[in-house]
C-alpha cells in the first residue's frame, strides 16, 4: 500500500509535541518510521489520523513517563537483588505491581479512547502493528550489532 504524500504531511503535522521529546536524531527517525508503519498497517484515513495521533501521542508520553519511573525505581535496585532484605524486596515488589497496574490502566484508557476514532478492527490492527514494529526494530538492532 503506497502512502499518499498529503497524508504523510498531515501525519507529521499531527505528531505534535512528541517530536520535541525525542532524544537525538535516531529516536526521531524511529518515531517517523513508526508513524509511517502504523499508518500503513492500520490504513488510517486523513480524517482518522487527525483524531488518532493526538490520542496516540498522549498515550506514548504516559508510557514513557511510567518507563522512566520504572528504570529509576526498579531497574536500579534489581542489580542488587541478592543483597536486598525481605523487607526491601517486598517494597520493590510492591513498586513493581504498582507500575504494572499503571501500564495496564494506561493501555485500557488508550484503547477506550482510540476505539472512538477508529473501528474495533483498526484498533486490533494497531495493536498488531505496534508488536510487528517492535519485532522489526529489534531485528534491525541485532543485525547492526552483528547478532543476527
Amino acid at each position: 500500500m503506497i502512502m499518499n504524500k498529503k497524508l504523510l504531511i498531515l501525519l507529521v503535522c499531527f505528531m505534535g509535541t512528541s517530536w520535541f521529546y525525542a532524544q537525538g536524531p535516531g529516536r526521531e527517525r524511529i518515531k517517523t518510521l513508526k508513524v509511517a508503519f502504523i499508518t500503513e498497517r492500520v490504513g488510517l484515513t486523513a480524517k482518522e489520523a487527525q483524531s488518532f495521533w493526538p490520542i496516540y501521542n498522549e498515550y506514548e508520553e504516559i508510557l514513557e513517563a511510567i518507563r522512566r519511573r520504572e528504570r529509576v525505581e526498579l531497574r536500579s535496585q534489581i542489580t542488587m537483588l541478592q543483597d536486598l532484605s525481605n523487607a526491601e524486596s517486598s517494597v520493590l515488589l510492591d513498586k513493581f505491581l504498582i507500575i504494572r497496574k499503571e501500564k495496564h490502566e494506561a493501555e485500557q484508557d488508550f484503547i477506550s479512547k482510540i476505539r472512538t476514532v477508529i473501528s474495533p478492527k483498526k484498533t486490533l490492527l494497531l495493536l498488531k502493528a505496534e508488536e510487528d514494529f517492535k519485532k522489526r526494530l529489534l531485528q534491525q538492532m541485532r543485525k547492526r550489532r552483528g547478532g543476527g
